[in-house]
């Protein structure tokens, strides 16, 4: 599933395609991936798209005619643009790549100067068409919580303080604690606060929970600045992917490797049921020798 700093690069990347520009036509081949179906695409003919944002891990596409299309990728989501330049973000697959549409096109906006489709395998992404002065009453935006750079440490340790008896590292995956951190930059942010992940956020301390928030704003920009992960082989207007694992992953796929930190050799373990990576020796639970 594409985080925040991936999502973040699709909306800088796409912009350049799309803003500005107007949907000619409409296209849904899977009605349940534009909710509402065909007739609800419809209304998205001939508007013009105004401002393209982010909320957490869903980007909004502000058209003219008052409306918001919410698109979120989830797991195998792909926004691929096909005009006098090409863009491909999203799931890696051939699509990238190949010709277009194809049997896992769900929709096709037709735009002036190209075509962006919206590719699902597994049909779990969608988009949504909502009244702009209407989205953060939409259900799931409203349950999101504040970013890293939104949030302060107080607010973080009070959360942590709620979900007391939860392991830290699902109550930091919960995007209605705080919105766009997913295991990748979860992993970061506990190594970098030298947190174990299976400490109880109940115990953590307040300045813990600070150490969690700046390695998360950290790990983050890092990754948005470079583009996002090269894992999710997200692809930049110049062609380029992403190389955030790279160049600034401390212990994200680096089971096997000598800590950056102290030299141990970094694992791998199941915490909330994600694969997780872990210095043993810099983030040790409490009561560990």
């Amino acid at each position: 599933m594409p985080e925040l700093p991936e999502v973040e690069t699709v909306r800088r990347g796409l912009g350049e395609f799309i803003l500005s520009k107007k949907i000619v036509r409409v296209k849904v081949d899977c009605e349940k991936s534009f909710v509402g179906g065909s007739e609800m695409a419809q209304a998205v003919k001939g508007a013009t798209v105004t401002d393209l944002r982010r909320r957490g891990k869903a980007l909004l596409a502000d058209l003219d005619n008052g409306t918001t299309m919410m698109i979120h990728l989830r797991m195998t989501g792909q926004l691929i643009w096909r005009g006098e330049k090409d863009f491909a973000a999203g799931h890696p697959s051939k699509n990238f790549t190949d010709a277009l549409p194809n049997a896992q096109t769900r929709v096709t906006f037709e735009f002036e100067e190209g075509k962006l489709f919206f590719n699902d395998q597994r049909k779990f992404g969608f988009v949504k068409l909502l009244a702009t002065d209407e989205v953060e009453k939409d259900s799931f935006i409203a349950s999101l919580g504040k970013e890293p750079w939104e949030m302060s440490a107080e607010e973080l340790y009070e959360k942590c303080q709620r979900h007391k008896n939860a392991l830290t590292k699902a109550v930091l995956l919960d995007q209605k604690v705080i919105a766009g951190l997913g295991n990748i930059y979860a992993d970061e942010s506990l190594f970098y606060a030298g947190v174990h992940p299976e400490r109880r956020a109940g115990d953590l301390s307040l300045e813990e929970a600070e150490r969690i928030l700046e390695g998360a704003r950290q790990t983050m920009q890092a990754s948005i600045d470079s583009g996002g992960s090269t894992m999710a082989t997200y692809i930049k207007p110049d062609g380029t992917t992403g190389n955030y694992l790279e160049k600034f992953a401390q212990v994200f796929r680096r089971e096997g490797q000598a800590c950056p930190r102290c030299g141990a050799e970094i694992i791998k373990m199941k915490v909330a049921g994600r694969g997780t990576h872990i210095c043993p020796e810099c983030q040790k639970r409490v009561g560990d020798d």
